[in-house]
């Protein structure tokens, strides 16, 4: 009672804030050197590397598929023709096209690709997230990198990862770190469970069932509850001492420092005109808006520049809810009509952001999906009236971009038809490596569960070949 009655005294009862998450204690191995920053764009569904980063032109028809590839601004490199702004910043971004994992699951490719770990954990549930579950990226790195600004280490947005039958997807929660290390997840997307992509503009529904989508991209309000004046605000929290002075004398430990971390987190939310600006993307002027696109994915890596420039350290933005990406049918007119447009222009006023603002060193950018797709295209006509391609886990490409990665960069290759990897292969573990290493986080790190166990951060190297 004493804990609700002083969140209702700070005036934070709205909807926006309630999803702030108790941050946990920073691993007592900082990170090393000056603040760096990671923005993880996941794509929810799989991307079909042969229609994008990997394409195939001389293999049959039924593989290579219906888009044609372009030259890049790096001689030798092509990539889809549906993605001509990136195509001319290929000096800025790299690709593995070799990352692989055993599993043509949408849950557990998820869990592997938003952790870090190949194998699923003991008890593991395509059906629900368990408290067994190993911690995602994002719970990873909040834990072990050191907060800026009063801000959380670690921020997912626009939803949580939601399967259009409602159930949440496993692996984008601290699991076994226990709730306090969860990230900081902003609710600005509402679920809708038949329509997808970058609403308003390029809503779609896969299976063109004509469910209509009145969404609208909600950011968080901060601010001040009506009538709270700043003398009234900080009288407030005056008042909160005595009544924290109470609450010490009945809480220890864990669940005292994760509120004092809560409320900490929604002062700053409140008090700091630069986090307000972060969030407040649809007031965005009109320049910025159009260059990243009106729409959720636009208003979502707008939101995620902002916030590293804020302080925060990693940013997972989920790039279309559970399944955007999953073309099972309809695939080439969803992917050039709806998905391709709206990512390549926002992705693209990401990379000449950060660029120009000189943060792209120490940021880097990181895209994948949960599985990548078949060779041959298929077709479900009871489903869909045009084809597309199946869940492979065998082989995607990965994206990577900033924090050091040298630009116009290839590494690995699939075999002539993108099923498997035919040189340097790599696993989520090393792009999970990357990350964690992009962030300043040391090879001997460890986070310490319940019992105060320590568990090792890494569980392979980095890819060092896309630094040098």
């Amino acid at each position: 009672m004493l804990q609700a009655g002083s969140i209702g005294l700070l005036g934070l009862g709205m909807g926006h804030l309630a999803p702030l998450r108790a941050l946990g204690a920073p691993d007592t191995a900082k990170a090393p050197g000056k603040a760096r920053c990671a923005i993880y764009i996941f794509l929810s569904g799989g991307l079909a590397q042969h229609d994008s980063f990997d394409m195939k032109p001389e293999a049959p028809d039924n593989i290579r598929g219906e888009f044609k590839p372009i030259a890049t601004a790096t001689a030798g490199i092509q990539i889809c023709e549906h993605l001509p702004l990136l195509a001319a910043r290929s000096n800025l971004f790299a690709l593995v096209r070799s990352l692989t994992h055993p599993s043509n699951d949408h849950s557990a490719g998820h869990h592997m690709m938003l952790t870090g770990r190949t194998q699923l954990p003991p008890g593991f549930s395509p059906n629900e997230a368990r408290p067994t579950d190993w911690p995602s990226i994002a719970a990873v790195a909040g834990s072990a990198t050191t907060a800026r600004n009063n801000l959380p280490p670690a921020v997912v947005l626009p939803e949580k990862l939601v399967h259009y039958s409602g159930r949440v997807i496993p692996g984008q929660f601290a699991g076994v770190m226990g709730r306090r290390h969860e990230p900081w997840f902003i609710e600005a997307s509402p679920f809708h469970s038949t329509s997808y992509g970058a609403y308003p503009q390029y809503q779609f529904d896969h299976q063109e069932r004509g469910n209509a989508d009145k969404r609208a991209f909600q950011v968080p309000d901060l601010s001040l509850p009506q009538g709270v004046l700043e003398p009234r605000f900080h009288g407030r929290l005056n008042l909160l001492a005595h009544i924290d002075e109470q609450r010490r004398q009945l809480e220890r430990a864990a669940e005292r420092d994760s509120f004092d971390r809560y409320r900490q987190g929604a002062i700053s939310l409140l008090a700091d005109p630069k986090v307000r600006w972060a969030f407040d993307v649809t007031g965005a002027p009109d320049k910025d808006q159009d260059r990243y696109g009106r729409n959720c994915f636009g208003w979502s890596l707008l939101m995620a520049r902002r916030l590293v420039e804020v302080g925060v350290n990693l940013v997972q933005v989920n790039l279309g809810n559970d399944e955007s990406w999953d073309t099972h049918g309809e695939a080439f007119p969803h992917l050039k009509d709806k998905l391709f447009p709206p990512t390549d222009r926002a992705v693209s006023a990401l990379l000449d952001d950060l660029a120009e603002s000189g943060l792209l060193e120490t940021t880097l950018i990181v895209m994948a999906g949960e599985f990548g797709r078949t060779p041959k295209i298929t077709h479900l006509p009871q489903y869909y009236k045009l084809p597309g391609r199946d869940h492979w886990g065998a082989v995607q490409t990965v994206f990577f971009a900033g924090g050091g990665v040298r630009g116009g960069t290839v590494v690995g290759s699939s075999d002539k038809i993108g099923a498997y990897p035919q040189s340097s292969p790599h696993t989520p573990e090393e792009m999970a490596a990357t990350i964690y290493h992009c962030l300043g986080i040391p090879p001997s790190a460890a986070w310490r569960d319940e019992l105060d166990r320590p568990h090792h951060i890494y569980h392979g190297d980095p890819i060092r070949r896309l630094f040098s």
